[in-house]
């Protein structure tokens, strides 16, 4: 894997007489309290409390044995986070990040909302659940050890001036949906997610700069159905393709996300407290209370 290395020079200026003050020293990636410090300013900001908030817009398709991609819905997202900095006594000092996110489904042709969808496999008028997970956290926090005691590193590939990462999360694990009887009969939620992130070189491994000025993402997933879409066992999958990036407020955020923010999510716009310790939420679980709920309420 490439590494990225700067060599600080101190440039003469009026024949020698003069000279710009040398450049800091860059975050070496295999150091490992730098590599923390890359980590976190990848992720959030040096500095606790300051809010970070990304992006991303893109499609949703479906594939189905036989037949050709749908392209469903439009989708928006944005997710907004800060970082806390915590210790432990063994491994130091560390960080971790509490957030939480939504990504709203549009129209493919026009682009707007859509609350209601017509399943073109079974002709059903369904409601569209947009995705709302609060929270989104960080299961447990980064250190410059990891949990083997090994140190930790980054590998960011740089490229032209560019620092690029990229990974893959696997995802198989019993379905919320699901009743007590998944190791025989299945059922279990599977997926994959697969990001990629791009930084400047000199931004990301500044080590006086506490946050990035650009930061640019593509995030793709596949998986089973949507539970709202109610395919049951039918064969298929669906997948997303989309690109973003950081934003420096909401207000830079496109439409129609920042209007339905605002409108249908006002506690989006603010991250989670710092000491949020509040269990993880996933679309399917969001999606098991509102049935859960609307059962109760006599709701079908």
């Amino acid at each position: 894997m490439l590494r990225h290395r700067f060599v600080a020079m101190c440039l003469p200026l009026a024949a020698g007489l003069l000279a710009v003050p040398t450049m800091a020293e860059p975050l070496d990636q295999d150091d490992p309290q730098d590599a923390l410090k890359i980590m976190r300013k990848a992720i959030c900001s040096l500095n606790d409390g300051e809010t970070v908030i990304y992006w991303w817009q893109g499609s949703m398709f479906s594939r189905v044995e036989g037949e050709r991609d749908r392209k469903l819905f439009g989708l928006q997202g944005m997710n907004i986070r800060q970082c806390a900095t915590v210790r432990d006594p063994q491994r130091g000092e560390g960080f971790r990040s509490v957030s939480r996110e939504i990504m709203i489904h549009l129209d493919p042709e026009t682009g707007e909302v859509r609350d209601s969808w017509t399943n073109p496999w079974t002709g059903e008028e369904l409601e569209v659940i947009h995705v709302a997970n609060d929270p989104v956290n960080m299961r447990a926090p980064i250190f410059a050890r990891r949990a083997d005691g090994k140190p930790l590193t980054t590998d960011y590939l740089v490229i032209n001036g560019r620092a690029i990462s990229t990974g893959n999360a696997p995802l198989f694990y019993k379905n919320p949906l699901g009743g007590d009887y998944q190791d025989w009969v299945g059922g279990s939620y599977h997926a994959m997610e697969m990001g990629n992130e791009f930084f400047y070189a000199d931004d990301l491994f500044d080590g006086d700069k506490p946050t990035v000025a650009h930061h640019s993402i593509s995030w793709s997933r596949t998986s089973r159905w949507l539970p709202w879409m109610k395919m049951g066992d039918r064969n298929g999958i669906v997948y997303t393709a989309t690109v973003g990036g950081r934003a420096n407020s909401i207000d830079e955020l496109p439409e129609p996300l920042r209007t339905t923010l605002r409108e249908r999510y006002p506690l989006y716009a603010a991250p989670p407290p710092l000491d949020d310790k509040r269990p993880n939420e996933t679309s399917w679980e969001v999606f098991k209370k509102l049935m859960e709920t609307r059962k109760q309420g006599g709701e079908k």
